[in-house]
């Protein structure tokens, strides 16, 4: 087998798999990118996608100021396109990981870039919660804490699984971005070294694992939505 892909594909075969530019290193980086900024960019999200639910007039703590705040700072996010969003915020990723330039430093933009997208998921996910069972739960007493965690995040769990699944894809297309401009990973593979240079077989091998990451995430991200449903 390795053979024949010697014979056939010499440029996908001269990468290696575990070099520092090889098919294994490409795959981890863009793993390690898309599911680190989903933490970070998700745990912001979900904060600004509850604070928007909350303090909208209709919320359980209505505040007008708030969120006028919440609801800018997601707009504006969400209008910067990420290459600006990149160079734009290139010192404050300079502070925090002392590089610009990696997998590691491409966490920054890419969670601040996906945060906003993910917020107002969030909150549209979360409007759709019956308000019917936010009253009953406030008629058995329940605290804003109790109502956030027992009604809102419970009762719309099925639907955060699918916006996450949604918002995950969008990541790995957002660090096939950053990978053409230096952050590593099947981007920079399928960019840098095979459109760059004229390596049509590894620009194809990369686009392909990228399609089949997006496939597993949906396919993953499906069941987990459907299973929590029915339970």
């Amino acid at each position: 087998m390795l053979h024949w892909i010697q014979a056939n594909f010499p440029n996908v075969y001269s990468l290696g798999w575990g070099e520092d530019y090889g098919w294994g290193t490409a795959i981890g980086q863009t793993l390690y990118m898309t599911f680190g900024s989903a933490v970070f960019g998700g745990i912001l999200g979900l904060i600004f996608g509850i604070g928007l639910v909350l303090t909208t007039d209709d919320g359980i703590t209505p505040n007008r100021a708030v969120f006028q705040i919440f609801d800018k700072v997601v707009s504006i996010g969400r209008a910067i396109p990420f290459i600006i969003m990149v160079v734009v915020i290139s010192p404050l990723t300079q502070l925090i990981v002392h590089t610009t330039i990696g997998s590691t430093a491409a966490l920054v933009p890419l969670s601040l870039g996906v945060f906003p997208f993910y917020a107002r998921q969030v909150q549209v996910a979360l409007l759709g919660v019956n308000s019917g069972k936010i009253e009953a739960a406030r008629a058995f007493g329940a605290n804003n804490w109790d109502i956030i965690k027992d009604v809102y995040l419970r009762e719309g769990r099925s639907e955060l699984i699918r916006v996450s699944t949604v918002t995950i894809i969008s990541l790995v297309g957002l660090t096939a971005m950053a990978g053409a401009i230096g952050a590593g990973g099947l981007g920079t593979t399928a960019i840098v070294t095979g459109y760059q240079r004229f390596q049509n077989d590894v620009m194809w091998l990369a686009t392909i694992f990228v399609l089949l990451l997006i496939v597993i995430v949906q396919f993953v991200g499906d069941y987990l939505a459907k299973k929590s449903h029915h339970g």
